[in-house]
């Protein structure tokens, strides 16, 4: 599969040069990449159905083990997973699918294939991140449809907490993304790259209000996950789905969006030097 996409992608690149013999810029190229990567991510089957299934599944598991109300919070514990595991879902179709694919297709070499054809190297990642914008908002979709008609999550009705809900998925899906590409760097091979990289997500995951409500897990644990964009993720997401009486579940006390805003912003600064810094085009045994 990776081979064929080098391929396609350099006679894509060949075919499109102009009368001047000159590439399409990264943007446009970028845009054909994503194109391909998209009908890549449909064509193996059992990926899609693990990718969004994966969510729903514990969704369902967990909203229906925990579905009494959750007392002073004017919501029920079904409800609290349904903006986490959207978070979750978030930090899925980015983090975790890059971090992965990536590393595959560095020990495969077809990362080596791709830098050796006209291809400028911002159009791989234009290619990536059209990608995860696409898995990420038919995740969140599904996601969504399924809390609002199983577990009676409100819709926002202002413009505002839309306009909340925009910034908050843009930057943490853009976050969780560049933080993907940095850790596709540290497996050694395509057979750890699993391994690597689900690890520190499961437990982000539970250290961050997806799994275990915030105000059952330790301030201890908290402040480590506040380290990392997945928690504040969360927090957003139930800012703009849930009530403000469930604030009182926060450990501030507060949805804090300026706070959310600026660690997800500092997080795409931050992820984005990380990319660069760590980003190889080659494994390491091979220089």
């Amino acid at each position: 599969m990776t081979d064929r996409a080098t391929t396609t992608t350099t006679t894509v690149s060949v075919r499109a040069r102009g009368g001047d013999g000159r590439l399409p810029g990264a943007w446009a190229l970028g845009l054909r990449r994503g194109a391909l990567e998209i009908r890549q991510f449909f064509r193996q089957r059992d990926q899609v159905v693990f990718t969004f299934s994966f969510p729903v599944v514990f969704l369902f598991l967990f909203a229906s083990i925990f579905h009494d109300d959750v007392q002073g919070s004017g919501v029920t514990a079904s409800q609290l997973y349904v903006p986490a595991m959207m978070a979750s879902g978030i930090m899925s179709t980015s983090f975790q699918s890059l971090g992965i694919s990536i590393a595959v297709e560095r020990d495969e070499k077809a990362l080596r294939r791709l830098r050796g054809t006209p291809m400028p190297a911002a159009a791989y990642f234009l290619g990536k991140i059209w990608l995860v914008l696409f898995t990420g908002v038919l995740e969140t979709a599904i996601l969504l449809a399924v809390g609002t008609t199983l577990y009676d999550v409100p819709l926002p009705t202002s413009a505002a907490r839309w306009l909340d809900f925009a910034w908050i998925f843009v930057l943490g899906l853009t976050g969780c993304a560049l933080l993907g590409i940095a850790i596709s760097s540290v497996p050694r091979s395509a057979k750890s790259a699993s391994s690597v990289v689900v690890l520190p997500f499961l437990v982000l995951q539970f250290i961050s209000g997806v799994y275990i409500s915030v105000d059952s897990v330790p301030g201890w644990m908290l402040d480590l996950g506040a380290l990392f964009p997945l928690k504040w993720l969360c927090q957003g997401l139930r800012g703009v789905f849930l009530p403000d009486s469930a604030k009182v579940l926060e450990q501030a006390g507060d949805w804090e969006f300026g706070r959310i805003a600026l660690v997800l912003a500092a997080w795409c600064v931050g992820g984005l030097a990380l990319c660069l810094l760590t980003f190889r085009w080659k494994t390491r045994r091979d220089g």
